[in-house]
């Protein structure tokens, strides 16, 4: 699947979001992610300037989240938080939709949200959270192409506190529904290389993950072993 350990991080966020991390371990994760080379470090909003400096003399990206973890943010606060985000030096926003507003069945909220927020940061890549373990096949199928239809670049499947995480039949459905209009962001619980390889085949490019180390890893001592 994957030719050299480059190709593999190329693919993974390598992810800080639990909400006891110190700033050591925000700057253990940046120099990891110099040393890896993987797509982006994504941290909490408030270490975004730290993770920006860090990174500086790499071509690591940036990430952060809006409305995390629970989307029920307002629109206004989550506009500011993205706004303030990419002043701040991100690169990509993941964002949680409102998924009581989904679920209600109030689409234009859902949309215009999304919308809007692309539209306030328009040079920056946008992953818009669904949270797919709240919802059903047809829910995720709508969330989908509302944020598709919003501007979206990715759909990400989960943020990685809800009750679980990415699946290979998640993806497959999202990328099946998108098809070649966005790309699948597959997050939550996805720890090993197995799991990995399997999300990508199903149809992810990038994964999220606080085990990038680990993975990368594995697969250099799985080559090392099969010349």
């Amino acid at each position: 699947m994957f030719k050299t350990k480059e190709e593999l991080a190329r693919v993974i966020d390598h992810t800080i979001l639990s909400p006891d991390a110190s700033f050591s371990a925000i700057k253990k994760v940046c120099e990891e992610a110099k040393k890896y080379s993987f797509a982006s470090v994504c941290v909490h909003p408030c270490y975004i300037a730290d993770a920006k400096e860090l990174l500086r003399d790499s071509a690591v990206k940036v990430a952060t989240v809006v409305g995390f973890p629970l989307g029920a943010n307002t629109t206004a606060v989550k506009l500011v938080e993205a706004v303030e985000s990419v002043k701040n030096g991100a690169d990509e926003l993941d964002v949680v939709i409102n998924i009581s507003a989904l679920k209600s069945e109030n689409y234009n909220l859902v949309g215009m949200e999304i919308r809007n927020i692309i539209n306030v940061t328009r040079h920056v890549v946008h992953k818009i959270i669904i949270e797919t373990c709240y919802l059903t096949e047809d829910e995720k199928i709508k969330a989908a192409l509302l944020a598709v239809e919003a501007g979206a670049l990715f759909i990400k499947t989960s943020t990685g506190f809800g009750s679980k995480g990415a699946s290979v039949d998640d993806v497959v459905l999202l990328k099946k529904t998108v098809s070649d209009r966005a790309y699948i962001k597959a997050a939550g619980g996805i720890r090993d290389l197995k799991t990995v390889t399997e999300m990508v085949q199903a149809g992810a490019s990038r994964i999220g993950t606080s085990s990038g180390v680990k993975i990368v890893e594995e697969f250099i001592n799985g080559s090392s072993n099969h010349p």
